[in-house]
């Protein structure tokens, strides 16, 4: 009998078998996951290309241009908050990812008429409808990931699916720099790649959409969660509003998320200023993306060594963030760029350990949870926004300045969970729940816990007639 049964919906205060698939168990359905964190760091890397590109072609200011991650990243703030947590809760994982793939499908095909009229306006809201997919998908997809499988490996397949993501990011600004803005930078054909482009991801996703339909897939409720909460310490993590790792979380992700938009979104232009080409400036930016990318693998597999703590490595990680980016601002040329490279090194493992250290211990509370820390990519919004001004004003070197603030405030969540919450992100990183595969007895204990007297006394009576 297999461990989980086809789906569509699941009752969210239903207990499942999926609360005790093992590494083994969860492998299918994470790798699944995992194509689509390619999909949106596609998307991402593509954009910070775009930005530079629309400056030059629709010859807008980059404080304007912002605008493209306003959309983008506005979506965020607007669907994890409302419609696509609300469908998480209700329909459960499968729809909410078969949702957000149309809509994404959606968003794509709209480049097509944006780039006909030229209207920046038009990529502007064609961008918000992409990402009002992905930020669905992201909803979705984050949590699953978190909670997939044994806990004591939350954080390594987070890291492991952002690093795919992060392979996407880098492949983005790659494929614009030699093919699609190789000879045509500053001319309409520019443009009329970038519909192909979106026409080609929007075919690949409605593939994507059939599936998702026809996979077997396990879907994990929050009543799973607050099971596997009190197996894990016997805790009850009480009421939401007591949640104040999960409030500092969100806090930290929205201010990491807006630094690390502003540093990609404003990497060519600070590049340009010490006399490189926009072309030179796109090739540099793969290259950061790329480190970016190996060091989420290499974060992901220092994980499996259990001396490194996801709350060490975030705290380390987070700090050396704050002090390369502050270096990069003061100083000039090839060094100030080669700092600035350093700055992606050390943003690789952030956003997956600050959201799955966000998560322990919620319980009922986790996809609640799971969907303010997405909302919380938002930060994307503000931080680009005022390094843009200042890029304008004065230049981007300045403005760098920005994004390390991001940095600074959004370290009070670290600090919090090694000096006061440390006991409780370690349980959960020492816990054997989904090591071993859980017998259907148990999962039926579990469900029904008046029947565990009765079981016994059946195996006592049996023992006797030996």
């Amino acid at each position: 009998m297999p461990l989980y049964k086809r789906k569509v919906t699941v009752s969210d205060g239903e207990i499942t078998n999926a609360a005790h698939l093992t590494l083994r168990q969860s492998l299918l359905p994470n790798c699944l996951v995992t194509i689509l964190f390619f999909l949106w760091g596609f998307a991402y890397g593509l954009l910070d290309v775009l930005n530079s590109h629309f400056q030059t072609t629709l010859n807008i200011t980059a404080s304007r241009s912002s605008g493209l991650q306003a959309a983008y990243f506005g979506a965020y703030f607007l669907c994890p908050l409302t419609i696509s947590g609300w469908i998480l809760r209700r329909f459960g994982f499968r729809v909410t990812f078969m949702t957000g793939l149309a809509v994404l499908t959606v968003g794509c095909l709209l480049f097509w008429p944006s780039g006909v009229k030229k209207s920046f306006g038009g990529f502007c809201g064609s961008m918000f409808v992409v990402g009002m997919g992905l930020s669905t998908l992201e909803t979705a997809a984050d949590p699953f990931l978190a909670i997939c499988g044994p806990p004591r490996y939350s954080e390594i397949r987070l890291n492991l699916a952002q690093a795919v993501q992060g392979v996407g990011s880098f492949v983005a600004p790659l494929l614009a720099s030699r093919v699609f803005f190789a000879h045509t930078v500053d001319t309409d054909q520019g443009l009329k790649n970038v519909q192909w482009t979106y026409l080609g991801v929007a075919c690949f996703v409605a593939l994507l959409i059939i599936l998702f339909i026809l996979a077997p897939f396990p879907e994990i409720t929050d009543a799973d969660m607050q099971n596997q909460e009190h197996v894990i310490a016997e805790y009850n993590p009480g009421p939401l509003r007591k949640q104040y790792t999960l409030f500092l979380g969100v806090w930290c992700q929205f201010c990491y998320v807006g630094a690390q938009v502003a540093v990609a979104g404003y990497f060519i232009n600070f590049v340009k200023e010490t006399g490189r080409s926009a072309a030179k400036a796109s090739d540099l930016l793969a290259a950061a993306q790329g480190i970016y990318a190996a060091n989420r693998f290499i974060a992901g597999f220092l994980l499996m060594i259990p001396a490194v703590k996801p709350r060490y490595m975030l705290i380390g990680y987070l700090g050396m963030c704050c002090v390369l980016a502050l270096v990069a601002a003061l100083t000039r040329g090839t060094t100030s760029v080669a700092f600035l490279m350093l700055v992606f090194i050390f943003e690789s493992s952030c956003f997956a350990n600050i959201f799955t250290l966000a998560l322990r211990g919620l319980g009922r509370h986790t996809k609640r949870g799971g969907s303010w820390l997405v909302a919380a990519i938002s930060g994307g919004t503000v931080w680009p926004s005022m390094t843009g001004a200042v890029v304008t004003a004065h230049n981007a070197h300045m403005a760098m300045l920005i994004p390390m603030t991001g940095y600074i405030v959004g370290m009070v969540f670290p600090i919090y969970i090694n000096l006061i919450q440390r006991e409780r992100m370690d349980m959960h990183r020492a816990t054997t729940v989904g090591i071993v595969a859980a017998n259907e007895k148990e999962v039926e204990l579990e469900r029904n816990p008046s029947l565990a007297d009765k079981p016994q006394a059946v195996e006592i009576q049996e023992a006797d007639l030996k």
